[in-house]
């Protein structure tokens, strides 16, 4: 039986899915990178950071970067999941892109899994009824 994940907040989860996006775009993420995605300063992201490593989320080597875990990795992957799948529910929804990305970041940390999951088979229905989608959208958008 696979360990259970660690519990993470908001903040966690924000540099977990950062740094894995910078691995996964440019192939390596540093400090330096990761203050400049979330426009804050490099020792906030050094502080964080050593606190990750300790968690073993990721394993950080000063002046060289760091790499996610396993269970960084798959706590990285379970918020991308969450924010993919947020982001395309709410176009489904023909909400303005603007609000689309502020509402997905706060969503993204705060709904259930249920809420969750009820989202996701919610969002797979529309996907396979798009006339009711069409029903249910604010006038003047569309797919």
């Amino acid at each position: 039986m696979p360990s259970p994940l660690p519990r993470t907040t908001a903040a966690v989860e924000d540099y977990l899915e950062r740094i894995r996006e910078l691995i996964q775009k440019k192939g390596y993420a540093r400090v330096v990178d990761i203050a400049a995605e979330l426009k804050i300063s490099q020792a906030s992201v050094t502080t964080m950071v050593q606190r990750l490593d300790a968690e073993g989320l990721v394993k950080y080597e000063k002046y060289r970067g760091m790499v996610l875990t396993g269970a960084g990795e798959e706590v990285a992957r379970r918020i991308a999941h969450r924010h993919e799948l947020l982001t395309s529910f709410l176009r489904q929804l023909g909400l303005d892109e603007t609000v689309i990305s502020r509402d997905v970041e706060g969503m993204e940390h705060h709904v259930s899994p249920e809420t969750f999951r009820a989202i996701e088979s919610l969002s797979n229905y529309l996907e396979k009824n798009p006339e009711v989608v069409a029903k249910i959208r604010p006038s003047g958008t569309t797919a």
